[in-house]
C-alpha cells in the first residue's frame, strides 16, 4: 500500500525536506511520480542552486540553467514553498 499522503509527519515521506524529499519522490510508485506533470501547469519557482527562475513542470526536475535538482511531493503540489532542493552535486539517475 502507498504511504505517499497518508500522514503529515514533518520530515517523513512526502513531508521530508531537501535531498530526502527528492529521493522519496524519485522512488515513489516505481519512479512514475517523478516524471508526472505537476497539476495546473506546474509551479513557478526560483532555483535554489543558481537563482534562475523556472517552471517546475514535473514532480522532480533539474533547473534548465545549472541542472540543480528540485522536487515537490503530490500532497503539496500547489505550494511553491514546498519545492525542495537536493543540494549541490546531486545528479538525477540515468533513465
Amino acid at each position: 500500500m502507498c504511504d505517499c499522503g497518508s500522514n503529515s509527519k514533518p520530515g517523513v515521506g512526502p513531508f521530508a525536506t531537501g535531498r530526502d524529499l527528492v529521493e522519496f519522490v524519485l522512488k515513489a510508485h516505481g519512479g512514475a511520480i517523478a516524471v508526472s506533470p505537476v497539476p495546473n501547469g506546474g509551479l513557478a519557482t526560483t532555483c535554489q542552486g543558481c537563482g534562475s527562475g523556472f517552471l517546475l513542470a514535473t514532480f522532480v526536475q533539474a533547473c534548465p540553467e545549472c541542472s540543480a535538482v528540485h522536487a515537490v511531493s503530490p500532497p503539496r503540489a500547489t505550494e511553491p514553498a514546498a519545492i525542495q532542493f537536493a543540494g549541490a552535486g546531486f545528479v538525477l539517475p540515468a533513465p
